[in-house]
């Protein structure tokens, strides 16, 4: 099927037709890793960054004693962090920016699904929207695995796609064998790096399916997952044993923005321009197979909107109907996904260009790029929104190091609000950034984190820590606590009080945290 993109481009009106595709990649990469990582050091790091950092602090041997207990799905990411952190140091903007070059990669690669028919114009498109994509700009300056499993998803639909509807056809058979061999061993990667990205291969199925795909290429799909299935067995045994690490999902009730915009769009209002473009892509499809006489029963072609649907959504619901069995889904578990959406709403935005130009090629040109524009413009606030610096789970730490190191003196201790779970305990600030904790002494600890077989430090309370003596010698302590709409928790206070500490009055309260004074 000759698509109207495609009909242009060969009369010679496409306006970039002398572009290259992969000069668009290459450069809206670029950008795309300029945009995600511009401002990532602004927010503060938060519950699952500090899992992040500070398994990666571990040595090799504490940390796989780590993973055999918790947090098997996310080890291939903390030992690249391992790695990466001795070369480039532990700041917010070190330790995020390969989520950044991660999201590049993954905008370079639906740049060259969508060109691949549709021409230089439809690549840019792709690339403009994946760029500014509030899904795709929250996990570029987020130091988890949620962005390398966008770009391991966008490169492995891409070689499928070549496989099974490109070049990849008419390769000797020993080429397309290695390539099979390679997207099997993509998917088992792509899985180490985060467990659910195993559920693409349902909607490469889908694409398969629709697209009537010969049974030899079935067969050899077939077979790349049967490889990929033993490869990640491993994995999937240990995710299962550690199946309670996620438990707490089950008090997190899928509501309409969990499956509506939190995934991939961020806000409401993103969400609803989003899809209202995504429903004018599908339609203009569904309206070119019907003119061209297609049916379902000879195959849907292998477009940037064909692709975009089985990616989309038939992993994300996939997962969904899993978590009716067991809760292990929250929205940004489908970030991979989140690539597939920026195609479709590119495609969107050039469809109505091509609507409003109504036959006239530049004009369709024009009125697509005041499309993208706005579509810019759309997102901008969001983008905002996720540089400001309690943007990551409302996280202050930053704030709480900077107010402590100006408070503490040397001899201080310091005792944290143990009564959270572990994710939210203002403890953490002290492994986030450490710098102002240097004249505190940590009187509760008990096990720390590297010694431990869970990721965070064990902790006494501060009677049992008074008892062992951490006490003795201290004249002042400072009590960090979760301060929450104005609810402090209280915690330790009562046993501080029957130590001889009493409170100054000299308290200082950051965004969600209270720092409070006791001297005896």
């Amino acid at each position: 099927m000759t698509t109207i993109i495609e009909t242009e481009r060969r009369a010679g009106v496409e306006p970039l037709a002398a572009v290259r595709p992969w000069t668009i990649a290459i450069a809206f990469g670029l950008v795309a890793t300029a945009v995600s990582a511009a401002g990532s050091w602004i927010p503060s790091l938060w519950g699952d960054e500090a899992a992040s950092i500070m398994s990666a602090r571990r040595p090799v041997g504490s940390l796989m004693d780590m993973l055999f207990h918790v947090d098997a799905v996310h080890g291939l990411y903390y030992l690249g962090l391992h790695g990466w952190i001795r070369l480039a140091g532990e700041s917010p903007f070190a330790i995020r920016f390969p989520s950044a070059v991660a999201i590049g990669f993954a905008v370079a690669a639906i740049t060259l699904l969508a060109g691949r028919r549709g021409g230089p114009t439809a690549a840019i498109a792709a690339g403009v929207v994946g760029t500014v994509l509030p899904r795709m700009t929250y996990a570029g300056e987020e130091a988890r695995s949620f962005a390398f499993s966008a770009a391991a998803a966008a490169w492995l639909t891409l070689l499928l796609v070549w496989l099974v509807d490109g070049r990849g056809r008419t390769v000797p058979d020993r080429t397309r064998r290695t390539c099979w061999m390679l997207y099997a061993a993509g998917m088992a990667v792509a899985s180490y790096l985060f467990l659910y990205m195993i559920a693409l291969a349902a909607g490469h199925l889908a694409l398969l399916l629709l697209a009537r795909a010969s049974r030899r290429t079935v067969r050899a799909w077939l077979l790349a997952m049967l490889g990929t299935g033993v490869a990640i067995a491993p994995i999937a045994l240990l995710a299962f044993f550690e199946r309670r690490q996620i438990g707490y999902l089950g008090s997190q009730p899928l509501d309409p923005s969990a499956l509506l915009y939190a995934p991939w769009f961020g806000t409401p209002w993103v969400a609803a321009v989003a899809w209202a473009l995504i429903v004018v892509a599908v339609t203009a499809s569904i309206l070119t197979w019907r003119r061209a006489g297609l049916r379902l029963r000879v195959g849907v072609p292998v477009t940037a909107t064909s692709v975009g649907v089985c990616w989309l959504i038939v992993p994300t619901g996939v997962l969904l109907l899993a978590n009716l069995v067991f809760p292990l889904y929250t929205a940004r578990y489908s970030t991979f996904a989140a690539p597939a959406a920026a195609l479709l709403v590119a495609e969107g935005v050039l469809v109505l260009g091509r609507w409003i130009g109504r036959g006239d090629p530049r004009r369709a040109f024009v009125a697509g790029g005041i499309g993208l524009v706005g579509f810019v413009g759309v997102c901008a606030p969001v983008y905002q929104l996720q540089r400001g610096p309690y943007a990551k789970n409302d996280s202050d730490w930053s704030e709480v190091s900077a107010a402590m190191g100006s408070l503490a003196q040397p001899g201080d201790a310091v005792v944290f609000d143990e009564s959270t779970r572990p994710s939210q305990r203002p403890r953490l600030a002290m492994h986030t950034y450490p710098a102002g904790f240097v004249n505190a002494r940590d009187v509760t600890l008990e096990i720390p984190y590297a010694q431990n077989i869970g990721w965070a430090d064990r902790a006494y309370g501060v009677a049992d820590a008074a008892a062992i003596g951490r006490f003795d010698g201290v004249h002042r302590v400072w009590l960090v606590e979760n301060d929450i709409d104005g609810r402090l928790s209280d915690y330790g206070r009562d046993a501080l009080l029957e130590l001889g500490f009493e409170p100054t009055g000299r308290v200082v309260d950051t965004h969600r945290t209270a720092i409070i004074e006791l001297t005896r």
